[in-house]
């Protein structure tokens, strides 16, 4: 089996984890909603979109510092809130923590993570974000509003793409629950996979830290994660919960999960001080436009202030590139990370990072723009489409 050092991008690492994990617990990772059309779209957009260079052009120094929803970032990226982090590495969401501080990136937990949140603060003394849903249970969700308060999170993000679950149906198939456990169709997976196998189901107790003290039915026995998921989403959800949560938090908050234009202005007027433009990385609606597609259209009418993130389909730093001359403020990523971290622990988490980083300075100096504030439309183009 090919070492991490021997790992030279994101499809390389991913390759990497499919090796280390039982098949359902990989699906689960990589998987989408029906058909995986928008999932395949997410990263298949990016290829459409070309880079036209300056030369001649000092690149012996690059700038990429900027601000994410008020936090400092090293360069245009931030770890996204992805659940159920320990499925995939034991050390669950401090391995990704870690590094996104080392690295100089934000981080997001998300409400669905396995490490609460204020031991993930008190562990690693960086600024986070907080992936916050409005649950039928307000009450909960006040009760998140406050502990991020006193936690120190500095801003949430407030996913709006879920008001029933995806149909993922290689989790179907799989027959996967929370927490992951032993049945006739999954036996042979796991026994081929002793690395993963022993340490997640003779280890530490498995459940979604955060809100498992509200759950009732996660103490005792094993549940279908669709069960549990649909239990919680809010389909009732309108722009006014939006505008409650505002007046709760009264600090940064995101909205991800929308994709039009309109929406986007909804979001600013409702109390939100960026969006991120998001599918759910094709887990939710299948055939959703890929971000990407979305990101002039949305910036257009939002303008230079409020935050603009490209969620979904970033696997290399020359799609960071694309999607900041289009007028994205950053990219956020999810699967990425998760390859890594399901490849290689924390180290699997850096190295995504790097390669991450890597590529994006390279493309960069190659597309002769050393400070990322110079990146504009006329640097990209659409293969297909006159007008860009």
């Amino acid at each position: 089996m090919p070492s991490l050092h021997q790992t030279h991008s994101i499809d390389d690492l991913r390759a990497l984890a499919q090796r280390r994990l039982p098949r359902p617990i990989f699906d689960y990772l990589d998987g989408g909603a029906d058909e995986e059309r928008s999932l395949s779209r997410n990263v298949d957009a990016f290829a459409d979109y070309e880079i036209i260079p300056d030369v001649l052009t000092d690149v012996s120094a690059f700038q990429t510092a900027t601000s994410i929803f008020g936090q400092a970032a090293a360069w245009p990226l931030m770890l996204s809130a992805t659940g159920l982090t320990r499925m995939f590495h034991g050390s669950a969401e401090p391995a990704v923590a870690r590094p996104a501080a080392a690295q100089g990136v934000p981080y997001c937990l998300s409400t669905m993570g396995t490490t609460r949140l204020e031991d993930l603060a008190a562990e690693v003394p960086a600024s986070m974000l907080f992936q916050i849903y409005v649950f039928k249970d307000r009450g909960l969700t006040r009760e998140f509003v406050s502990r991020c308060r006193e936690a120190g999170y500095a801003g949430l993000c407030l996913t709006v793409d879920t008001p029933v679950a995806g149909n993922r149906l290689r989790d179907r198939r799989s027959g996967l629950s929370l927490p992951p456990r032993l049945t006739a169709r999954s036996l042979l997976d796991f026994a081929l996979h002793p690395g993963w196998s022993i340490p997640a189901l003779t280890g530490d107790r498995f459940d979604l830290a955060n809100v498992s003290h509200r759950t009732d039915a996660l103490a005792d026995n094993p549940m279908s994660l669709f069960d549990f998921i649909s239990r919680q989403f809010d389909p009732s959800l309108t722009w006014r919960d939006v505008e409650w949560l505002a007046s709760e938090w009264k600090g940064p908050l995101a909205i991800k999960g929308l994709m039009t234009p309109e929406d986007a202005r909804r979001a600013i007027q409702s109390g939100a001080s960026g969006v991120i433009v998001s599918n759910h990385g094709g887990r939710q609606l299948d055939g959703a436009p890929a971000p990407i597609d979305q990101i002039a259209s949305v910036r257009e009418a939002l303008g230079d202030g409020p935050d603009v993130i490209c969620d979904g389909g970033v696997r290399r730093g020359s799609d960071i590139v694309k999607a900041l001359a289009l007028g994205a403020t950053a990219c956020s990523i999810g699967r990425p990370y998760l390859y890594g971290l399901a490849a290689g622990g924390e180290a699997g988490v850096a190295r995504a990072l790097r390669l991450l980083r890597d590529e994006f300075e390279r493309t960069l100096a190659l597309a002769g723009v050393p400070d990322i504030k110079s990146l504009a439309r006329r640097h990209i183009r659409h293969r297909y489409r006159q007008a860009d």
